[in-house]
């Protein structure tokens, strides 16, 4: 792998963001993670790291610059790990959740990630052509399942809406190579993971995606240990 390939995580976690720059920084890629509570500079470990509240989508385009400045070039990689919710008040009451919250929730789980995949784009396009290039979204069931829980209507609007615009991307873009994936780890019977979300697996898969994987959908469901799986009846 050419040292000049480049990885951005957004929302760079100890668990999912920590393997994934792990794996990604193993195979020679140079690492950039930008995290809320990160510290602008370089870890111990060498990746760049940058200092990011992703609950203000204006600041996503500030995040590709300093990566391209870092680097010399954008990232050709753009994992989007980042997500939050909010419960309501009222737990019981789905309509307790005041408007403000909804809205911010909204802008770390899908205006940001938009905006992230607009830089992406923009940086994909100045990059060779032979280059793989592929933007990663760390997804869940609730784009599939509707779950009578309250708590979790925020995450569940933000990741159901994001996965239309993934879909769209991929579908948009696939004349130029571009590769958009709504990542989303399951148990073997297809279960949603709930608090069982293993970060070596998302990094395994991460990288088979990001390694110029043509058969994974942008729907990308997958297990432990065996990579995608296919949970939805035959539909892409």
């Amino acid at each position: 792998m050419s040292a000049q390939s480049v990885i951005l995580v957004l929302g760079a976690g100890p668990n999912v963001g920590k393997a994934v720059a792990k794996k990604f920084a193993q195979a020679g890629y140079a690492v950039a993670l930008a995290a809320r509570r990160a510290e602008s500079g370089k870890t111990p470990e060498g990746y760049r790291s940058i200092k990011a509240d992703l609950s203000s989508p204006s600041l996503v385009p500030s995040i590709f610059e300093t990566v391209k400045s870092e680097f010399g070039r954008p990232p050709n990689v753009v994992v989007y790990n980042a997500a939050t919710l909010t419960p309501p008040p009222d737990v019981n009451s789905l309509f307790s959740l005041p408007s403000e919250n909804l809205v911010r929730d909204l802008n770390v789980n899908t205006i940001s990630a938009y905006v992230a995949a607009q830089e992406a784009v923009k940086g994909f396009d100045e990059l060779p052509k032979e280059t793989t290039k592929a933007f990663i979204y760390t997804g869940n069931i609730l784009n599939t399942k509707i779950l009578p829980v309250p708590m979790l209507v925020s995450l569940g609007v933000g990741k159901s809406a994001s996965a239309y615009w993934i879909g769209t991307a991929d579908a948009t873009y696939a004349d130029k190579g571009y590769r958009f994936f709504y990542a989303d780890q399951r148990k073997p019977d297809g279960s949603q993971m709930d608090m069982g979300v293993d970060g070596d697996a998302h990094a395994d898969f991460f990288w088979q995606l990001a390694s110029g994987e043509t058969t994974v959908p942008w729907h990308a469901t997958f297990v432990k240990d065996k990579g995608y799986v296919n949970f939805s009846g035959g539909r892409p």
